[in-house]
């Protein structure tokens, strides 16, 4: 059962993240560039770890709080994993890629600045991006309000995390293996297609809990 949940978060995380973004493309060039990989790998995996930490908490609040508002908060979740699996869907059918465009842009003014530019543009990637918000409250969050608090619960957390940790140090470290599988369009429509069925899967699972 533990193993379940956790491999349940660590593949809703790992969905989530895999989607094309400036993020992704930046952590990819800092990796490509070997230029403060660590700096950038481990402030954007901290942040994404307090985010997701932060989504998972709000749910157990209004779990506490209200039966009504916990269970807005589910559907909220069942939603979004429909609508997420419907976007990977038609990525899938129609892919793009992370070009070396994307990756040489990505930078912007912090191309060439020292390590404090290049850690605030790994933060300002995480946390002003108002999707993230939406992923880790209504998606990680509502997802969550399943497990009770305990073992549960710390199993979806940690795995969520694990998926973090993974693929963003793997980004960053493999950027050069990376780069050229993510510039061809026949990996994102793979990944885009695991992702809908997944996201379809997990939807059902919390549908039949809401019920």
């Amino acid at each position: 059962m533990i193993i379940t949940v956790f491999l349940e978060g660590f593949l809703i995380s790992l969905g989530l993240l895999t989607a094309i973004g400036p993020q992704n493309a930046y952590v990819l060039r800092q990796g490509l560039k070997r230029r403060h990989v660590f700096a950038v790998t481990a402030t954007t995996f901290i942040s994404d770890t307090l985010m997701i930490c932060l989504g998972i908490l709000s749910a157990e609040i209004a779990l506490k709080q209200s039966p009504l508002l916990a269970t807005i908060l589910g559907w909220s979740g069942v939603l979004f994993l429909l609508w997420f699996a419907l976007s990977s869907a038609k990525r899938a059918l129609k892919p793009e890629a992370i070009d070396h465009d994307i990756i040489d842009q990505s930078a912007g003014a912090a191309a060439g600045q020292g390590v404090k530019v290049a850690i605030l543009h790994a933060l300002a990637f995480a946390w002003l991006n108002p999707w993230a918000y939406v992923d880790t409250m209504a998606l990680l969050g509502g997802v969550s309000i399943k497990y009770p608090f305990g073992e549960g619960k710390i199993s979806f957390l940690l795995g969520s995390i694990v998926a973090s940790g993974i693929w963003f140090s793997g980004l960053a470290i493999g950027a050069t293996k990376a780069a050229p599988l993510f510039a061809q369009k026949k990996t994102w429509q793979i990944l885009d297609t695991l992702i809908t069925i997944i996201m379809l899967v997990i939807s059902v699972t919390l549908i039949g809990h809401l019920l």
